[in-house]
């Protein structure tokens, strides 16, 4: 154990992630909204008891922060020692399976419990003084699920959003089980994508996620601004790419008391201006910042690939990894200051 207790000892000098996530989050802070549910270890004896909650959670925290299976936690709590230090577990003690933590997570997704989570987080940051100002900033990108091995018609009936006859006969009811007939096709650059949209509003100062929704890929980005706007925001300035653009959309924005940041965009026989280009670029410099977000997602947070199959369940993991986005973020602005 002593062996046992350097090696503890030398992964907190380094001070990685999980070390000062452990240190600066307050994890009690969703235990209550987490109480509700109540998962008993896999092939548990008569009358053990329920897995910690905060413990469960904490598995789905490093699940988004590394973009693993369920299985792949599983396996690396027991072989790192960093994993189990995070979840505060020792060489003898269980690590809850694979099944345990889906089950954990169907939970959350089954009382809608991901969106509470995420607001409790904003609520706290914001209490420490990281209040949404300057102004926000809106995008949104595709979420792949894995390639589906589908014919022509099936891929023809999908795109119309309906679900191939064939699939829904009796015996062949686990294959279809295995089909997200859910997510939706969209071209983004002349390239076509079968998924899901992760739509968020990050406010300027900080870089937080305050807002996002999560829709099939076929959703236009426009679609959703409605629910991506943070009243709470002390500024009034909104950025957004073309996507955004229409003089509908500026105009009630404008309406609401926005500074309309849009780009603007060039239509059939109507070029931009060389000024509304200029405009452009200068709006770029700002709007870019939201590009950090999913950057993080890609090159810190293991990417955006999607395992799991459904809208609901895609609502669920999209809202844990913003937040998880969210509780990565405030450690570096936390470290910045102490460093600084």
């Amino acid at each position: 154990m002593l062996e046992l207790k350097k090696r503890y000892e030398k992964l907190e000098e380094k001070k990685k992630i999980l070390v000062m996530l452990n240190e600066m989050i307050p994890w009690d802070i969703f235990r209550e909204i987490l109480g509700v549910i109540n998962i008993k270890p896999r092939k548990s004896n008569a009358g053990r008891k329920p897995m910690d909650v905060i413990l469960m959670f904490k598995m789905l925290v490093l699940q988004n922060l590394y973009n693993l299976s369920d299985e792949e936690v599983e396996y690396q709590i027991n072989d790192r020692l960093s994993f189990m230090k995070f979840l505060e577990l020792g060489i003898e003690d269980q690590v809850p399976d694979a099944t345990t933590l889906w089950l954990f997570r169907e939970k959350i997704k089954e009382k809608g419990l991901e969106r509470e989570l995420f607001e409790t987080f904003n609520d706290y940051i914001n209490e420490l003084g990281y209040e949404p100002k300057e102004g926000q900033i809106l995008d949104a990108t595709l979420i792949p699920v894995p390639k589906q091995r589908n014919s022509k018609e099936e891929n023809k009936k999908l795109k119309e959003g309906q679900v191939p006859e064939e699939w829904e006969k009796e015996e062949n009811k686990n294959k279809l089980a295995q089909k997200d007939v859910e997510a939706r096709w969209t071209k983004k650059g002349g390239v076509s994508y079968y998924g899901y949209k992760n739509h968020v509003g990050i406010d300027k100062s900080y870089k937080f996620i305050r807002k996002y929704e999560v829709t099939d890929a076929a959703v236009h980005d426009s679609q959703v601004i409605g629910n991506l706007l943070d009243g709470e925001n002390e500024g009034d300035e909104v950025w957004a790419d073309a996507a955004y653009f229409a003089e509908t959309i500026t105009m009630i924005l404008t309406m609401m008391g926005f500074d309309v940041r849009i780009h603007e965009r060039a239509f059939k026989n109507k070029p931009l201006t060389e000024e509304q280009k200029e405009n452009n670029t200068e709006k770029s410099k700002v709007r870019a910042r939201v590009e950090h977000v999913f950057g993080c997602w890609v090159m810190s947070m293991g990417g955006k690939l999607l395992r799991s199959i459904g809208i609901e369940r895609a609502k669920t993991n999209l809202g844990l990894k913003n937040l998880v986005y969210n509780l990565r973020r405030f450690i570096c602005l936390e470290t910045m200051k102490i460093t600084g």
